[in-house]
């Protein structure tokens, strides 16, 4: 166990995963008229009661305080806040494949912003992974938006919103990242931020939003609970050990498995360019494993 939790790329395989079945999760939800920020409120929560007990059983539960304080509050509204609404908000229009796919635009901008703030130099073929990511994405958002029922633009810009803004998060974490901060801590405690922020949105501004809808579907309610407890202890974690570039990555791992699932299990269907799209970035994620395979060699 200890030897996965120090390996980025096992941890880039779990993580991204993991957070593949969000996509048709969320859709489901959608379907069953759960709103976008109770079902963001699910996600966060399921965060919580995992690590709440470990911490616990660790006596690692402090309450956070200066620079911890403003690491877990900034996180939260960079990193789920902010994402998850857009992602809920657009997901049954979008569809959970598609909607995936995006998130396999965060290491492009990841990388954009890295390679400013001269954080972080992919090698070659860890620079070719990523662009092959990108023109994979191009392709796919340009067959969503020809297709005759296909939705608006401004509902695309916002899906394009989601990658952008967990690119902003992921540079942010490892800037930030506090003195002797555990992961499974700062995931806490940003979440539980996350969880208090979406439950006064809803008791105060959302009057068609209720804790209710959660019993619409309960089977659904459980899975994401389970889901969102098991990515962000390796989520951090890959966070801490692989940087900000490799963690983006987990998008293109992500991006793979919600199209599989929305095909599989939700009948969602696409063309025969949104395929190939999807076959070049996986030609990315292959890429990018074996540059950071040479990188730890």
């Amino acid at each position: 166990m200890n030897k996965i939790s120090e390996n980025p790329i096992a941890l880039l395989l779990i993580t991204g995963l993991l957070i593949g079945f969000n996509f048709p999760l969320g859709k489901l939800a959608a379907e069953a008229a759960i709103s976008p920020t109770v079902w963001a409120f699910v996600f966060s929560l399921g965060a919580c009661l995992l690590l709440f007990p470990v911490l616990i059983s660790q006596k690692k539960l402090i309450f956070p305080r200066k620079s911890t304080l403003r690491y877990i509050v900034l996180s939260a509204i960079l990193s789920y806040i902010i994402p998850n609404l857009l992602l809920f908000s657009v997901m049954l229009r979008m569809g959970a494949g598609y909607m995936g796919l995006m998130f396999a635009l965060s290491p492009v901008f990841t990388l954009f912003f890295a390679l400013n703030l001269r954080m972080n130099i992919p090698n070659r073929i860890g620079l070719i992974g990523i662009l092959f990511g990108l023109i994979g994405t191009a392709v796919v958002s340009i067959s969503k938006g020809s297709l005759p029922d296909a939705p608006p633009w401004e509902l695309i810009v916002l899906a394009l919103c989601v990658p952008l803004c967990l690119a902003l998060g992921n540079i942010y974490r490892t800037l930030d990242w506090p003195d002797k901060g555990e992961p499974d801590s700062l995931a806490f405690w940003s979440h539980t931020i996350a969880v208090l922020f979406y439950s006064g949105l809803i008791f105060f501004y959302q009057t068609d939003a209720s804790f209710g809808e959660i019993t619409n579907t309960p089977v659904v309610v459980l899975l994401q609970l389970l889901v969102s407890g098991l990515i962000f202890p390796a989520f951090f974690r890959l966070q801490k050990v692989g940087g900000p570039v490799l963690l983006s990555q987990i998008g293109y791992v992500s991006a793979a498995v919600g199209l599989v699932c929305a095909v599989l299990f939700l009948g969602e269907r696409y063309d025969v360019t949104t395929w190939i799209g999807a076959g070049i970035i996986a030609f990315g994620i292959a890429l990018s494993i074996q540059a950071q395979r040479q990188k730890t060699a």
